[in-house]
């Protein structure tokens, strides 16, 4: 009785190790992706409709205040600029992937903002991860700047510590689709994609 219990136990820590170790391992074979492309709102809206993106969480990137607000970020008062954390399955999607589907949903020769949004806060930049990613965007950045005829003005930089944004702005195209669509309506974001990338406008987002 004491042998069959004590092999009872053993199978049972096996297997939770085993499923421990499996959900550690799936979780670390993500990789990740900043992208600021203005509103975070709409970039998050846009990769969530992308193959291969398993979560998207918005956020405040590249400023010198620990643990910025919105308000505070908007205000122009800590140098951070809105975006989006990407983690993504490699085997299913790649960063040189992600990164041309980001140049081809956003303005990328607009310096002064994005749409209807003006000011630093709001400007495009990727922030790199590794080497790997900042090859990647240096590379593909030249390839977007003679394909569109013109200098691009998003940055590539190095990726520093990211702040997801306050709940209320996390999955609000989910939370608040009326005036989420709304928003993007007004503020010519589609419209203006569209004229500048033809028909490549958006590619690689798969919306319903």
């Amino acid at each position: 009785m004491i042998n069959t219990r004590i092999t009872c136990l053993t199978l049972l820590f096996i297997f939770f190790t085993t499923s421990s170790l499996a959900t550690r391992a799936q979780t670390s074979s993500m990789d990740e992706a900043i992208f600021a492309g203005g509103c975070f709102w709409c970039v998050e809206s846009d990769f969530d409709h992308v193959k291969g993106v398993s979560s998207t969480t918005s956020g405040y990137i590249g400023g010198h205040s620990k643990n910025p607000t919105y308000k505070q970020v908007t205000g122009g008062d800590t140098g951070h600029i809105e975006a989006v954390k990407i983690e993504f399955d490699p085997k299913q999607v790649t960063f040189e992937q992600l990164i041309n589907v980001f140049w081809r949903s956003v303005d990328p020769l607009d310096a002064g903002g994005q749409f209807c949004d003006r000011g630093e806060s709001y400007t495009t930049a990727v922030f790199a991860i590794d080497d790997a990613q900042f090859e990647v965007a240096e590379r593909t950045k030249k390839e977007v700047a003679n394909q569109l005829g013109s200098e691009v003005a998003t940055r590539i930089l190095e990726a520093t510590e990211f702040y997801p944004a306050e709940d209320y702005h996390q999955d609000y195209h989910n939370k608040n689709p009326l005036r989420y669509k709304y928003y993007r309506f007004r503020c010519r974001r589609d419209a203006r994609i569209e004229k500048l990338w033809g028909v490549e406008a958006h590619q690689g987002i798969q919306r319903k």
